[in-house]
């Protein structure tokens, strides 16, 4: 889960515009306004594998996927792949040549994680939608960012490929969902503030069998392994008191999964709000409130460019789900500088877990993102 925010997304929007039309645009994306979007509110009501499109009437959205894979010959792997969609309000499109309008603007980041060298890639891109750069169908998976992109073409959805490269890395996957879509939060709406509208619409397919190739400067390594992928989309903004988030996903041996996002306030504590999902074996999902879950950060680690000091080893515990687990970060730098694109300077890393639920031993690996250590983040209403 990437929480976007009007305010660097204005600033990507207001630098991309001046970069590509003429003087008289540029004063287009300095007036945001959603008052010509949907708010998330409750009752929205899902269908699939159409909902895997995009969603226009909503101003912000993103396609979010992670996972763990592994080669032949045991090299490991960790990698993200996440495109954004950023919708512009009529009134500022109307002022733009037809030919350069930007009604949509794309953004996206890919990261790679070569656990057994120790070594962290990551690349972000923007285009805008004008000339067939990057789009969205709204009928069915398909974003694309120049020649980035994830796909599906058979009716059902049955089959999502991710293709992304650069210089250094890439990766060629097919994944393959084996659970259905779970739906988080209550009455299919994700809270992330108190007022009104302060919301998303918000799933994810928490276990898709993975295979394909990654490559690492000149050597490709086929690789199969466990995947997650997120979708979330909505208009509104964090709360004003909120300075950074973490989020976790977490897939456990007793093939259960969970998914928890924790909101942090100036002072250290986390916003009621805050919550999660645990996903069964059989596919059933719970919904849990901000008193299901206690994280406990134990280690840290500084970072030598931001200066931020990110946790690096969690425990985590649950009287409701009998939870007690240990989640650690498999590599201390996996932090992202998207000054090219999303303008965040983010946390993002492939992680480990042990301990136990209800009882009996438990491993798992998973994602964890963390915002708001490396600066503040400042929502903007």
């Amino acid at each position: 889960m990437y929480l976007m925010t009007p305010l660097r997304l204005g600033c990507t929007i207001r630098l991309l515009l001046l970069a590509v039309l003429p003087v008289t645009a540029q004063a287009v994306a300095t007036n945001e306004t959603v008052h010509a979007f949907d708010m998330a509110t409750p009752g929205y009501q899902y269908r699939f594998p159409h909902d895997h499109g995009a969603h226009e009437r909503f101003r912000t959205e993103w396609w979010y996927y992670t996972g763990h894979v592994v080669a032949a010959d045991g090299h490991r792997f960790g990698f993200e792949l996440t495109f954004f969609r950023r919708g512009m309000p009529p009134d500022q499109v109307q002022t733009l040549p037809s030919r350069w309008s930007i009604q949509q603007l794309y953004l996206a980041h890919l990261a790679l994680t070569d656990l057994d060298a120790g070594r962290f890639y990551y690349a972000d891109k923007v285009s805008r939608e004008g000339l067939g750069k990057a789009g969205a169908d709204t009928d069915r998976l398909h974003v694309w960012v120049d020649r980035w992109s994830l796909l599906t073409n058979d009716p059902a959805a049955s089959r999502h490929q991710l293709q992304a490269a650069t210089d250094s890395v890439a990766i060629n996957l097919t994944v393959i969902p084996k659970k259905p879509p779970v739906i988080h939060g209550h009455d299919g709406l994700s809270r992330k503030g108190a007022d009104p509208g302060q919301a998303s619409h918000y799933y994810s397919l928490t276990h898709l069998a993975t295979e394909g190739q990654i490559r690492v400067g000149t050597e490709t390594f086929a690789v199969t392994g466990l995947s997650w992928m997120d979708h979330e989309f909505g208009s509104a903004d964090l709360g004003l008191n909120v300075v950074g988030w973490d989020w976790f996903s977490l897939q456990l041996s007793d093939s259960t999964e969970l998914m928890w996002y924790s909101l942090r306030r100036a002072d250290g504590s986390s916003d009621p709000v805050s919550s999660g999902t645990l996903v069964l074996a059989d596919g059933r999902a719970h919904a849990l409130d901000a008193q299901d879950l206690n994280i406990e950060p134990l280690a840290h680690w500084t970072s030598p460019r931001s200066n931020g000091r990110y946790p690096q080893r969690w425990r985590l515990t649950s009287a409701t789900m009998g939870l007690d687990v240990t989640v650690e970060s498999l590599l201390a730098d996996q932090e992202l500088d998207t000054a090219r694109s999303t303008g965040v300077t983010y946390w993002e890393g492939a992680v480990s877990v042990s301990g136990q639920v209800r009882g009996a031993p438990v491993t798992g690996r998973g994602y964890v993102e963390m915002t708001g250590y490396a600066e503040r983040f400042t929502p903007k209403l």
